[in-house]
């Protein structure tokens, strides 16, 4: 017999026990916390909010009180309801009433697990303790952070370098950080934020800000890897990042002539041959450049070689142009324009061309001179004696 009244006692107190301290919730005197989500993961700065039914069961109105124990130091709370920083909340028989229950994570924070509970006093013996498990998923800094999605880009030295950062404020304060960059001289460096250029850029605290970097390199500038560093910096805390520009070479090509000269003479339906020299004037390599030309009407113009395959950096390749004026051809000067053209740099170089009569026609004019004088002379000597 008083085996079965031990044991019958034994289920009855794990039961209350269950009851009242289930979960890890503890009530009494009719009053009870209760949200769905009690263990949420946050990172450094961030702020939980829990919307939390404070239920009365009593036959009367209950005026509850609340506060928070076990709150770590530097974290800090706020309780409301409809919107309104509340100290006590009146709650009438049989009824409840929601509040918001907000959580402060200071940035200054450990990776860690952090318990604590939200308390509620009522009248009487009305009592009801509500536990939250909140875990930090990453350690907290009082820093600044400036990152960049892809610090490594390559190209020519005529092309422009574009960067993509993301600047972090993980302090407790606004901030407004200056920008620059160590880059040597010659470099141009521009900041970009919302779209406009920008030498200084101001972040919320936990917030962040996009920044866009364009890198132009000096003019003349050899193939080589180059490391520009740039700052975020206030007067309490700044940030670091490194950016690398790879440069392949520059692209240049020139066309003229051996001497320079870029006049020549031709007689009207003849030929003429001039010399072209093709330059590669940069520093890498220059591949399928086309030589072409851009003549009078009617006229013609053609190469020993329409297409040089490779021209390495410093070099030059001798490219024979042949021009060919139509048989009427005023006398005068033409323009003839030839180019050089490659996918990354070209080069026109305009020719003059002038243009004489053949000496046939001078042969043939003199003709018709003599043949004129001569018959002159025969009118005179014939019908001058009458």
């Amino acid at each position: 017999m008083f085996r079965k009244f031990t044991s019958l006692t034994l289920t009855l107190l794990l039961l209350v026990s269950f009851f009242f301290t289930g979960n890890g919730v503890k009530a009494a005197g009719g009053l009870t916390l209760f949200t769905p989500y009690s263990g949420l993961s946050v990172t450094p700065g961030e702020t939980l909010t829990y919307d939390v039914t404070v239920i009365n069961s009593n036959s009367s109105i209950n005026n509850v009180t609340f506060d928070v124990e076990g709150l770590p130091e530097g974290w800090d709370y706020t309780i409301s309801a409809s919107g309104n920083d509340i100290r006590q909340l009146s709650i009438r028989e049989n009824s409840e009433e929601n509040i918001r229950f907000e959580i402060n994570v200071p940035l200054e924070v450990e990776k860690a697990d952090y318990s604590f509970q939200l308390i509620a006093d009522g009248s009487g013996n009305a009592y009801a303790e509500l536990p939250f498990l909140t875990t930090v998923s990453e350690e907290g800094t009082f820093q600044s952070e400036l990152s960049v999605e892809q610090a490594n880009l390559e190209g020519h030295a005529d092309a422009t370098f574009s960067y993509s950062a993301t600047l972090r404020n993980r302090t407790a304060d606004q901030q407004t950080y200056a920008l620059s960059a160590g880059a040597q001289e010659g470099w141009g460096v521009q900041f970009k934020a919302d779209g406009n250029n920008v030498t200084s850029v101001t972040i919320e605290p936990g917030a962040t800000k996009d920044i866009s970097i364009d890198l132009t390199p000096p003019n003349n500038i050899q193939a080589d890897t180059y490391s520009i560093p740039i700052q975020a910096s206030t007067n309490s805390t700044s940030a670091e990042a490194n950016l690398e520009a790879v440069i392949t070479g520059s692209y240049g090509v020139s066309i003229s002539t051996p001497e320079g000269n870029l006049s020549t003479d031709i007689t009207a339906g003849k030929e003429r041959t001039v010399d072209l020299v093709v330059e590669n004037t940069g520093t890498a390599t220059l591949n399928d450049i086309s030589i072409s030309a851009s003549t009078p009407p009617n006229w013609n113009a053609e190469f020993d070689s329409n297409s040089l395959a490779t021209l390495e950096a410093g070099d030059s390749k001798m490219v024979k142009a042949t021009l060919t004026a139509p048989d009427d051809a005023i006398a005068g000067d033409y323009v003839t324009t030839f180019t050089a053209e490659t996918a990354e740099a070209s080069s026109d170089a305009n020719f003059r061309v002038s243009v004489e009569t053949s000496t046939w026609w001078g042969i043939i004019g003199i003709v018709i001179i003599l043949i004129v004088i001569g018959g002159l002379y025969y009118i005179f000597r014939t019908y001058g004696r009458r």
